[in-house]
C-alpha cells in the first residue's frame, strides 16, 4: 500500500524538537512493505492540517498523522479534522473515563477532557491505553491518527498501525523486500552496475547514502506469491553480484555487529588504539549487544605524551615522523596488542581539522594500522570533509578494515 505521512508541531518547524517521528514510521512502514508517498511536518494551524490532509487522501492509500492531540490549546488535530472532514466531533465516554481514572479525580479538567472529543466515526486504537491515537476511515482510506511522544507513537504504529495494515481489505499484493547495507561503494558506482536490474517490472531499487555507507533497497511487488518469490531470488542473486564485497550486512546488521559477528566466529578478541577518532571506534563497538564477547577495549591516545606512555610508542618515532605517519600507525597497532594480549588491534591516527594540516599533511590525513595474524601493516588515506566528516569516515574505516580481513581469515579456511 502507498502511504502519506504528516507530522504536526510548531516545535517542529520551529526547529525546538526533532522529528524522529516520520523517520521512525517511514522505516517500519517500509519495512512491512509500504511505499510512503510523501511526508509533510507542519505547524499547528487548523487551516493547513485541513488542506494537507485532504490532499492526501486523495492520492494514497493510507494517511499516518502523528501531533497535535494533546490536551493543550495548541494541540488542534482533532478540531481541525473535525472541520476539514465534516464530522463533527463526538465525546467518546470511554476515554474521558479512562482520563478520569488516570487523574484519580472524579471529573477531568475541561482543558483535558477535549481529548476525549473526537470526529465522528473514529475509533481509537487501544481501548485500554492512557495515550491518544484513532482511526478514522474516511472514502474507504484508512487515517491513523498518533500522539507526538516518540515512545507514545511507536508503541502503537508497532502494535496497532502495522497490525491493521497487513489485513486491510485493500491489501492484495504480495511484497518482499531487502535492505544491503555497503562500504566503500559510491552510490553512483552502484547505480550504474544496477541499471538494468531497474527496468524490470515489479522491482523497485533505491539509493540511500546513510552517513559514511550506502545502503540498497529492493522491494518486489506482485499479486502473485510465488512470482514475487522467484523475482526476488533472481534480483537478490543480481544485487549481490554487484555489490561484491562491499556488501556488508543485510537489512539491520550494522558495521560494528557483523565485525563482532566475525570475531565471535574466529575466537577472536579486539582492542583499538585511537587518536583523531577520540573514542568514536569503541563506541560504536560497545553500542552491539554482546561486545564484551569479542572486544576487549581501546585507548584513547590524543597526545604524544598519552602515546609513549599508554601505547609504549618510541620518542624518536614521533619526533622523526610524526604522529600522523605509517610508522605510528604500526607501532601504536603492535605496543597496544602486546600490552594487552589481543590477537587483533585496529590503530588510527590523522589529521581531521579543520587547522592542524599541512602541504606534506593536509587536513583529511589519516594512517589505519592493523595487527592481524602476528603481522602489523598500515594504510594511507586522503579523507575529504568537515571535521566531522572526516572523523566518521576514519572510524567506518577502520571498522571495515577488520571487517575484510576477517573475512580473508575465513575464505581461507573454507578452501
Amino acid at each position: 500500500m502507498i502511504g502519506e505521512i504528516i507530522a504536526i508541531g510548531d516545535e517542529l518547524i520551529s526547529g525546538r524538537i526533532a522529528n524522529t517521528t516520520s523517520g521512525f514510521a517511514a522505516r517500519h512502514l517500509f519495512a512491512a512493505g509500504h511505499d510512503i508517498y510523501a511526508m509533510h511536518t507542519i505547524g499547528d494551524n487548523p487551516r493547513l492540517i485541513g488542506e494537507v490532509l485532504k490532499r492526501a487522501i486523495k492520492r494514497v492509500d493510507f494517511v499516518l498523522v502523528t501531533g497535535g492531540l494533546g490536551s493543550t490549546t495548541d494541540d488542534m488535530t482533532n478540531e481541525a479534522v473535525a472541520e476539514a472532514l465534516h464530522r463533527s466531533p463526538t465525546l467518546h465516554s470511554d476515554i474521558l473515563k479512562r482520563i478520569r481514572e488516570h487523574l484519580g479525580h472524579d471529573h477531568a479538567p475541561g482543558n483535558l477532557e477535549k481529548m476525549a472529543w473526537l470526529p465522528r466515526g473514529a475509533e481509537p486504537l487501544n481501548d485500554k491505553a492512557r495515550m491518544a491515537g484513532y482511526l478514522l476511515v474516511h472514502d474507504g482510506v484508512p487515517i491513523f491518527f498518533l500522539p507526538g511522544v516518540p515512545y507514545q507513537m511507536r508503541e502503537l504504529l508497532q502494535a496497532h498501525v502495522l497490525p491493521k495494515l497487513a489485513g486491510w481489505k485493500g491489501n492484495h499484493h504480495r511484497v518482499k523486500q531487502r535492505v544491503y547495507r555497503t562500504f566503500g561503494l559510491p552510490e553512483t558506482v552502484i547505480n550504474n552496475r544496477l541499471l538494468d536490474l531497474e527496468q524490470q517490472n515489479s522491482v523497485h531499487v533505491g539509493y540511500y547514502p546513510v552517513g559514511c555507507e550506502v545502503h540498497v533497497s529492493l522491494t518486489v511487488l506482485e499479486e502473485n506469491r510465488q512470482a514475487a518469490e522467484e523475482k526476488f531470488i533472481a534480483a537478490d542473486q543480481t544485487i549481490t553480484r554487484a555489490l561484491g564485497d562491499a556488501l556488508y550486512g543485510i537489512d539491520q546488521e550494522s558495521l560494528p555487529s557483523v565485525v563482532g559477528k566475525l570475531l565471535l566466529q574466529g575466537n577472536r578478541q579486539l582492542s583499538v588504539a585511537e587518536s583523531c577518532t577520540g573514542g568514536l571506534i569503541g563506541k560504536r563497538l560497545t553500542e552491539v549487544a554482546g561486545s564484551s564477547d569479542w572486544f576487549a577495549g581501546g585507548v584513547i591516545a590524543y597526545s604524544n605524551h598519552l602515546k609513549e606512555i599508554l601505547l609504549g610508542v618510541d620518542r624518536d618515532l614521533l619526533a622523526n615522523y610524526g604522529a600522523v605517519s605509517e610508522q605510528v600507525a604500526l607501532a601504536m597497532a603492535a605496543r597496544l596488542s602486546e600490552r594487552i594480549q589481543t590477537d587483533m588491534t585496529v590503530s588510527v591516527t590523522g589529521i581531521a581539522g579543520p587547522g592542524g594540516g599541512s602541504e606534506e599533511k593536509p587536513v583529511g590525513t589519516v594512517y589505519i594500522g592493523l595487527l592481524h595474524q602476528n603481522k602489523v601493516s598500515a594504510q594511507l588515506y586522503h579523507f575529504t570533509g568537515n571535521r566531522s566528516r572526516i572523523r566518521e569516515k576514519t572510524a567506518c574505516t577502520a571498522l571495515d578494515t577488520v571487517r575484510r580481513a576477517l573475512l580473508f581469515d575465513s575464505e581461507k579456511e573454507d578452501f
